[in-house]
């Protein structure tokens, strides 16, 4: 037998491959997307955003926080020109200590993208877990849980980050505090946009766990636990998806706001909000582009997640075209 005959009935993986592309090339899903301009426009903008963020260090122009760089007497240099006193160009022109601006973007939407990911991946664990928990038991863990979800959602998002992250940065020693800013902001962001998760996943546990096959793995003897993972879970994680994927764009705005509000990040550490609150300070005296690259950048950001999310909602669900 030669040592590249396939044996029948069994698959390399090199097939396996090319028959889930296939497969996800031939999906409705897939056809949705192609035939969308405004979501593939959306796409290539939040890639491109994306992955210039991440590769901020290798591709931005400048080192905007190493102070040794920076050149004071190219401060206000307006977009597109070339600096008399350094030679230096700049793209989208200098802030008032001279940072280059696209430099500061490309840092500065790395951090935003980096806590509003982790604030959204710890709200869809939260609010997950506490919704298969009320759904599947219900009774007194599901009324807990409920009331405690009708009580955050009576008030704005941004309000309970707010009074969490007070909380925490009062616990936290004051020598600590600037090192563990962004993981406080974290769990602020996270722990005030978990409940719409539960309420979602609350309602489609409900729905599934009286359904003939979660009847059927009880007779077999699985436990709670495993009906939960691999029976339930996988089932509602469809509007769990749709959820997230806005939730990620109000997580980088919220970021963003408590930035602008200077509760956020560290100066050291500066993201979008932080540039925004900066460039506010010099708009009404001419130098316009400290703050509209910034503010462009964000919008660009949420209105391509936005758009992304809307359409993978109708994606999910037919019946919403």
């Amino acid at each position: 037998m030669q040592g590249n005959q396939v044996l029948p009935g069994k698959t390399t993986s090199g097939s396996r491959g090319r028959s889930l592309l296939a497969k996800i090339s031939d999906s409705d899903v897939a056809y949705s997307w192609w035939h969308s301009p405004v979501v593939v426009i959306a796409t290539a903008v939040l890639l491109v955003l994306v992955l210039a963020c991440l590769f901020a260090p290798l591709i931005a122009p400048y080192d905007p926080f190493d102070p040794a760089s920076l050149q004071l007497m190219d401060g206000f240099s307006p977009p597109m020109t070339t600096s008399s006193f350094s030679g230096n160009h700049y793209l989208l022109g200098t802030d008032a200590q001279g940072r280059d601006i696209l430099s500061t973007i490309l840092h500065g939407g790395r951090v935003s993208l980096f806590v509003g990911a982790s604030a959204t991946l710890f709200a869809v664990a939260l609010g997950v877990g506490m919704g298969l928990l009320a759904g599947y038991r219900g009774g007194f863990a599901d009324a807990v849980v409920m009331r405690i979800v009708d009580v955050q959602l009576s008030f704005p998002a941004i309000l309970i980050a707010l009074l969490v992250f007070g909380v925490a940065r009062s616990v936290i020693p004051p020598s600590l505090q600037e090192s563990a800013a962004i993981w406080v902001l974290i769990f602020a962001i996270g722990l005030s946009n978990w409940a719409q998760f539960a309420r979602t996943v609350r309602g489609a546990t409900m729905v599934e766990s009286h359904k003939d096959y979660v009847a059927a793995a009880r007779i077999a003897g699985k436990g709670p636990v495993k009906i939960l993972a691999t029976h339930i879970l996988p089932n509602v994680m469809g509007p769990v998806l749709v959820i997230a994927t806005i939730s990620l764009a109000l997580a980088v705005i919220e970021e963003s706001t408590l930035s602008f509000l200077g509760v956020g990040v560290p100066p050291t550490q500066p993201s979008l909000g932080t540039l925004i609150r900066i460039g506010q300070q010099f708009l009404f005296s001419g130098e316009w582009w400290i703050l509209f690259f910034p503010a462009l950048t964000l919008v660009l950001l949420a209105l391509s997640v936005n758009l992304l999310g809307d359409w993978l909602r109708d994606a999910i669900n037919p019946r919403l075209r």
